[in-house]
């Protein structure tokens, strides 16, 4: 799923590990989530949007409603 975290991250000049104290969650795990190799549970998701004052979906796009207008 690609998100736009890492974006969000470096506007306010957080690094991953300030980022992941504050939700919570290991670095890695941060890391995995912006490069996409691992989805966030729901709840880690709405953590996520809270903490940038963002929706869900202006965060994560996951590209479905595109692959259903394609087929």
């Amino acid at each position: 799923m690609k998100n736009i975290i890492r974006a969000l991250r470096a506007e306010r000049g957080w690094s991953q590990a300030a980022l992941a104290d504050q939700l919570g969650v290991s670095r890695q795990s941060i890391n995995a989530i912006e490069t996409g190799k691992y989805d966030p549970s729901l709840p880690l998701a709405f953590a996520i949007a809270r903490l940038f004052e963002k929706s869900i979906e202006e965060i994560f796009d996951d590209q479905t409603e595109a692959q259903l207008a394609a087929e």
